[in-house]
């Protein structure tokens, strides 16, 4: 009984380091790969962007955008005065009536100058993976830039890459930011998620109607 015990131990170890060895190998995977596509403005000017794609980040008790997202609005925002693209889709949480996460990204962005022809909203961002899939097939976007933090961008340029969306990454760390240790380990589970979600490409929860990334104002 103690043989069989021992080796159900041993097999039980094994299994745990092969399933760490995996994860440690497609996190490095994920953030060696996408690098050399996270890049300053100037760059990200250059790239022939169809939108600048924001993704959601949280709100804070009063409504208004966290630290984070507000960073993320700020950056975009320098972004599209720079030329860098033609419009910004905010893709953020709307599952809820009282929670309304593109439409505080739009106000803000609202607040600091940005047209509203200029605003694209797409309330259905559930996830980094399913507002990357919803950019290219509701929005029909190619060429985006997304505009996180740098930790996560990571990730998302990862899933732009696998669903075939022309992407370059714009990092939105103006500050520091509370709980930072406990999102970056966070993070490696989620790249290894979205490494077998984009292996296997399922639909998003929700699609909707395809829509102009566009009005004609804004073009």
């Amino acid at each position: 009984m103690k043989k069989k015990s021992k080796k159900t131990l041993i097999a039980l170890s094994a299994a745990a380091a092969a399933a760490l060895i995996y994860a440690v190998s497609v996190n490095a995977a994920v953030v060696i790969t996408t690098g050399g596509s996270i890049v300053g403005t100037d760059a990200a000017e250059s790239f022939g962007a169809d939108c600048i794609l924001v993704l959601g980040a949280g709100l804070r008790p009063d409504g208004s955008p966290s630290d984070m997202l507000e960073d993320r609005l700020r950056t975009a925002v320098t972004l599209y005065e720079a030329g860098a693209a033609p419009c910004i889709l905010m893709s953020g949480d709307h599952s809820r009536k009282d929670y309304d996460e593109v439409g505080a990204m739009m106000k803000f962005a609202a607040e600091l100058g940005v047209p509203e022809e200029a605003l694209v909203p797409d309330y259905a961002g559930f996830s980094t993976y399913e507002s990357i899939y919803r950019a290219r097939d509701i929005f029909s976007a190619k060429k985006v830039i997304i505009v996180t933090q740098k930790y996560h961008l990571h990730r998302a340029l990862y899933i732009a890459g696998r669903l075939g969306v022309g992407a370059v990454g714009v990092s939105a760390d103006l500050r520091g930011y509370r709980g930072q240790l406990m999102r970056e380990a966070r993070e490696v589970l989620a790249r290894n998620k979205d490494f077998i979600w984009t292996l296997i490409q399922p639909e998003p929860t929700y699609l909707g109607e395809k829509l102009p990334l566009r009005t004609e104002n804004a073009e």
